[in-house]
């Protein structure tokens, strides 16, 4: 894990499930949260175009409209848009088990400002949830 000022900027949890079933289990609840799911990239398929292989690898895109909507129709903060949409890793080890790796956006976002703030917090607590699915 990386730690940054004593705090979780990255965090990896352990899923419960395999690769596939854990992918899947992160975006059905995603989408019972209301997030969209514009993209699921796979770096594994990717990687292997170019000749280098390894483990399975996804990076799951999602965003919610009601808090993107809020960070972006301010003119100072669409800056924020470099960060999103948020996105959730899934991958496997060399141990053979899934893990499931994320940004802390709400921890991240503390030193921004007072808006960007409090909507990273609560994107953050929503996908923290969306996680606890496959845990």
């Amino acid at each position: 894990m990386i730690v940054m000022s004593n705090s979780q900027l990255v965090i990896e949890k352990k899923s419960r499930f395999g690769f596939d079933k854990t992918v899947q289990v992160l975006t059905e609840t995603a989408e019972k949260h209301e997030w969209k799911v514009p993209f699921i990239h796979d770096l594994q398929q990717s990687l292997a175009k170019s000749g280098k292989h390894v483990k399975p690898v996804k990076v799951i895109e999602i965003c919610k409209p009601q808090f993107s909507g809020k960070m972006l129709e301010l003119n100072d903060e669409r800056i924020i848009s470099v960060m999103m949409p948020c996105r959730i890793s899934v991958y496997e080890k060399e141990d053979g088990k899934t893990y499931i790796g994320l940004i802390n956006a709400g921890e991240m976002a503390a030193s921004l400002p007072k808006n960007i703030a409090s909507v990273m917090k609560a994107a953050a607590d929503e996908t923290f949830q969306i996680v606890k699915a496959a845990e």
